[in-house]
């Protein structure tokens, strides 16, 4: 999908490889590594992503933070903090917007023009994926209209297949 000059597309990889001027991590609260993609992400990057975290002093559902990319492709990390699915009537869809809302205003104020952003909550978290994949894609449409001239392109990050074809559904049937 091609929004003004920005280009959103779903790619299947992994992003602690692929090269970005930010990634997105779906961290937990504390920000000190964890499974999944915040797991991948804190072993590539190296012993100085969690010294650096542990400055931040956290950070709370929906919120985002930013530290260096460290021994990654990429020269930043923007951490986000997913809800966890509980049905959906708890607000989770307000805070996973919230989550792609505030990691890409921070990717603009850092100047990222490139972000690679993963299926934040869909894993361990549990957000059913097919709603992810919307709210992930019409948020970034959402920001690029916001911003204009901020992106070249922002990827969705997809761990594996099935997830890539929801994602990719999601971009090919929105707005």
């Amino acid at each position: 999908m091609i929004v003004g000059q920005t280009q959103i597309i779903a790619k299947q990889g992994n992003i602690t490889k692929m090269p970005f001027d930010a990634i997105v991590n779906a961290a937990n609260s504390s920000l000190l590594g964890g499974g999944g993609v915040d797991g991948a992400i804190h072993r590539a990057a190296g012993p100085d992503l969690e010294f650096e975290c542990r400055m931040l002093g956290g950070c709370k559902t929906g919120q985002a933070k930013v530290t260096k990319g460290y021994r990654l492709p990429a020269a930043h990390i923007i951490h986000t903090v997913g809800p966890v699915w509980r049905g959906g009537e708890n607000g989770e869809p307000d805070l996973l917007v919230n989550c792609y809302r505030n990691s890409l205003t921070r990717a603009v104020e850092i100047g990222a023009r490139s972000v690679g952003i993963p299926a934040i909550s869909t894993g361990i978290y549990s957000y059913p994926i097919d709603l992810a994949a919307n709210i992930a894609v019409n948020t970034s449409r959402e920001l690029v209209l916001e911003y204009p001239d901020a992106f070249d392109c922002l990827t969705l990050v997809c761990f594996d297949e099935p997830t890539l074809i929801l994602f990719q559904h999601a971009i090919e049937t929105s707005a």
